[in-house]
């Protein structure tokens, strides 16, 4: 076996080897504290007095928290103290408030991409690196691919990566000195480079703007392909977006994804209109809005007659949501940037909460128009039906379902008020505490989950097997267990 495996020395002391791509070795010193930005961010600790600081690094910064940790604490002083974060939570493009509260920061300095999410908690300082853009480049080729297919608009909107934030003013001005000749008017909303909750609200980028699916305007977009442009063409389906990619160099009109993102987003609505058990997964402790999101969704699922389960899973995993086989759908609170999952390798679909609203509609209509703003959604949401609209409701109308071509009787969850459930009910859950006393839990969809699974775990036997004797365990790592058979 050990020509097929490694020593267990060797595994523990094995380099983890990074993209070469993200590595800043070639810089000088004084480059790598240009692009960390750690002038401009020693001097924002010291003017706001932030006493204990966060530092939130992605994985693909990790190797420079070191230098960064260094440089800032001679710059700030000893009175102040430093503590890096790795291993968010959730998504690193949120800001982790749950690690930072662990260590009682007062504040967060956040490194590398960002969805720009407000917090509610920690005023944040936000450095997103500085990676290279040819201006004159990207101006060219966007021009020309807004020039072939836009030759009518009367304005533009000007959005980028965040990555890219360090040319915006150059960008923006090179832009403007073009089209101004055209009588063309562009828009742009600069990205903060801080936010201080609650009073400071999130950049009025594109990303937000009502007005950008009007007609006769454009979008573009400055960065490399990534969900931040894949939200972008969701939610402004109607609006043409031109994209320029740094790393190829080209520039393409993209709105032609939008219908096929829009179709899978819509076969996903259908399968959580044929759902009956939901879960709610929390996918951020960070966003200003994600407890009223949580109550609104159980609110709906419930005004539904449906099941809902609140889980808390961190990073979504399939292994880790192949648990919970009893939920038919699940709902991802999360950021804009986060909420998008492909959900083919999970055992169950993944829908948005504007998603989960359209598809629970009682004449389920979309227009095509998608949120994914989670204060959006909740300012959007339809209004709550009467009670006497509720109570005319036909209870056994059978529902058609346009994934599997039938109608089916859909399951109706919440109504122990209206109608009592018999307590021999061979959906019950029963439970047995140490002095024998059965509880029956009503209208409990994983307790009848459980009673139609015909394996339902090892019978307890409490009290019928004598104990046996101890005995001492084995020692060492997987790779090779050693037994010891010591005394």
């Amino acid at each position: 076996m050990s020509a097929f495996s490694s020593s267990a020395q060797a595994v523990i002391r094995r380099p983890v080897l990074l993209d070469g791509n993200q590595t800043h070795e070639h810089l000088s010193s004084e480059q790598f504290g240009d692009y960390h930005d750690l002038e401009w961010t020693a001097n924002q600790i010291i003017t706001k007095d932030y006493k204990r600081i966060a530092l939130q690094f992605p994985d693909e910064l990790l190797q420079d928290s070191v230098p960064i940790y260094h440089a800032l604490k001679r710059a700030i002083g000893a009175e102040r103290e430093l503590y890096v974060l790795a291993d968010t939570s959730y998504g690193s493009c949120c800001v982790d408030e749950v690690s930072a509260q662990h260590v009682d920061a007062d504040s967060v300095v956040h490194y590398g991409h960002a969805c720009m999410s407000k917090t509610y908690r920690l005023p944040v300082i936000y450095v997103f690196g500085k990676k290279p853009l040819d201006v004159s480049d990207a101006t060219e080729k966007l021009l020309e691919s807004f020039a072939s297919s836009n030759a009518s608009a009367e304005s533009v909107i000007l959005t980028h990566d965040v990555a890219h934030t360090h040319e915006e003013e150059n960008l923006i001005s090179a832009l403007r000195s073009v089209l101004a000749n055209r009588n063309i008017s562009v828009s742009f909303s600069p990205i903060p480079r801080a936010l201080s909750p609650p009073t400071t609200s999130v950049s009025e980028d594109v990303n937000s703007r009502p007005d950008s699916s009007e007609n006769n305007t454009a979008i573009l977009y400055v960065g490399a392909p990534s969900l931040r442009l894949t939200n972008l063409l969701l939610r402004h389906p109607t609006t043409p977006v031109h994209a320029y990619d740094p790393a190829t160099r080209e520039a393409t009109l993209q709105s032609a994804k939008t219908n096929k993102l829009l179709m899978r987003r819509y076969a996903l609505v259908q399968k959580a209109r044929d759902a009956d058990v939901f879960g709610i997964l929390v996918g951020t402790l960070g966003i200003a809005s994600y407890l009223p999101m949580i109550a609104h969704l159980r609110k709906v699922i419930a005004r539904a007659h449906k099941k809902a389960y609140t889980i808390s899973v961190g990073r979504l995993h399939p292994a880790k949501l192949a648990n919970f086989a009893e939920i038919e759908c699940f709902v991802l609170v999360a950021c804009p940037e986060n909420s998008l999952v492909d959900s083919k390798d999970f055992i169950r679909p993944i829908v948005t909460p504007f998603e989960l609203q359209v598809a629970l509609q009682p004449s389920p209509t979309w227009t095509g128009e998608y949120v994914l703003n989670l204060e959006e959604v909740l300012t959007r949401r339809p209004p709550e039906p009467s009670l006497e609209e509720d109570e005319e409701e036909d209870l056994d109308r059978p529902v058609f379902s346009l994934v599997t071509g039938r109608y089916r009787q859909a399951k109706r969850y919440g109504e122990n008020d209206r109608t009592p459930v018999p307590t021999s009910s061979s959906s019950a859950l029963i439970l047995r505490d140490q002095d024998g006393t059965v509880t029956t839990l009503k209208d409990s969809a994983a307790g009848e989950f459980l009673q139609s699974r015909t394996f339902r775990g090892l019978e307890p036997r409490a009290g019928l097997d004598p104990p046996s004797v101890l005995q001492q365990g084995r020692s060492g790592i997987a790779r090779g267990y050693g037994d010891d058979h010591r005394a």
